[in-house]
């Protein structure tokens, strides 16, 4: 079967491959630098083909919740934001989370804090990996480097969502979702029946039997004797997604002598910075982590183990840099170079830094 090749942005992307994915819903609210999603769902119009839901909101207060009760009735629905409206959505995923409903959101990262720039950033990572809103909970995160990744992570982020009753989201920067490559889309997947979802979905709400509701989802617990073995049974999804989703790229580390960790688009910036260094002898490798929770620790701890210094490069002021120094404690020194408000380092930054962290810190004056 030939493949089906497409030239478009990794916004377009996301709203192609979720209609393939046979995503029942979708629920937004326009900001820069995403609202290609929603642009190109309604373009495409697909209630008319699939029967997949697109609803602009009236805020993302509003879509999140809108989501809230398309996942509680076991339907697979998503939203898309960029940072300032997933700060507004913080309160809906952390009920998504505590009340186990699988849910797909997607953040477009841009400048902050505030309002701030519609500039791409990677300053999300913090909200994202931590969880933002309230509460001990995990999302799964997903962050692409690609176009393609963009079109693949939509049917990766449901499935994990749906494998673990746990929201997972595609946590973006503003390049990757404006940039423009080409994209193999996914096949069609039929959207499933009422009755496939009753039969995977168990636990959803999905009518009554007997005349009484067959199922109740909240996220509310009276009882803390009974709150604390929900957030125990959280746990211990969250140390299961840890064992078996943990995904990254290593590129050139067999024998590096310095590692560049870096996520999203700044690793292809940094990729490039690295074939440099290696035209001039200089050995240096790099970890991608796909996923920042599960966050890749023991892969990084690995590749560490022979090299001199670790540079931490990000679209931002310094957030998972905490996360790789956790994973080396103090085998190996780590450093940070970002650019912030909106601005995107080049290759040439990148090696500038590395240089002066660990291969000439002292320069003779």
């Amino acid at each position: 079967m030939k493949d089906d090749i497409k030239l478009m942005k990794g916004n377009e992307a996301i709203a192609h491959a979720a209609i393939r994915y046979g995503a029942d819903g979708y629920f937004g609210y326009p900001i820069t630098p995403q609202s290609e999603v929603l642009e190109t769902l309604e373009a495409l119009m697909p209630w008319e083909t699939t029967g997949m839901v697109v609803l602009q909101a009236e805020s993302e207060v509003a879509s999140i919740n809108m989501v809230y009760g398309g996942a509680a009735s076991g339907k697979a629905v998503m939203t898309s934001s960029s940072s300032p409206g997933v700060s507004l959505m913080q309160e809906g995923i952390s009920y998504l989370a505590a009340s186990e409903l699988p849910a797909l959101i997607v953040n477009v990262m841009r400048g902050g804090p505030g309002l701030g720039t519609i500039h791409p950033s990677q300053s999300d990572y913090f909200q994202a990996t931590k969880g933002g809103g309230h509460g001990d909970y995990h999302l799964i995160v997903l962050a692409p480097s690609t176009v393609q990744e963009m079109a693949d992570f939509v049917g990766l982020g449901f499935d994990l969502a749906f494998k673990y009753r746990t929201p997972a989201m595609i946590l973006a920067d503003g390049i990757v979702g404006q940039m423009m490559e080409k994209v193999v889309l996914p096949p069609q997947r039929p959207r499933r029946t009422d009755e496939e979802v009753r039969r995977q979905c168990p636990w959803a709400v999905n009518g009554r039997e007997g005349g009484r509701k067959r199922n109740v989802v909240t996220s509310l617990e009276l009882d803390s004797a009974m709150m604390e073995k929900n957030n125990e049974r959280f746990q211990r999804t969250y140390r299961e997604i840890e064992k078996n989703e943990v995904r990254y790229e290593a590129k050139y580390t067999e024998d590096a002598d310095y590692l560049i960790v870096a996520f999203g688009s700044i690793a292809r910036i940094c990729l490039k910075a690295i074939e440099e260094a290696r035209k001039e002898g200089i050995k240096i490798g790099l970890i991608r982590p796909i996923t920042l929770w599960p966050f890749p620790y023991e892969a990084i701890r690995e590749a560490a183990r022979n090299v001199k210094g670790i540079l931490c490069v990000e679209i931002n002021a310094g957030q998972m840099i905490e996360d790789v120094r956790l994973a080396v404690s103090d085998s190996v020194p780590v450093t940070h170079f970002g650019r912030m408000g909106g601005i995107v380092p080049n290759p040439q930054e990148v090696l500038d830094s590395l240089r002066k962290d660990f291969i000439n810190p002292n320069p003779q004056k």
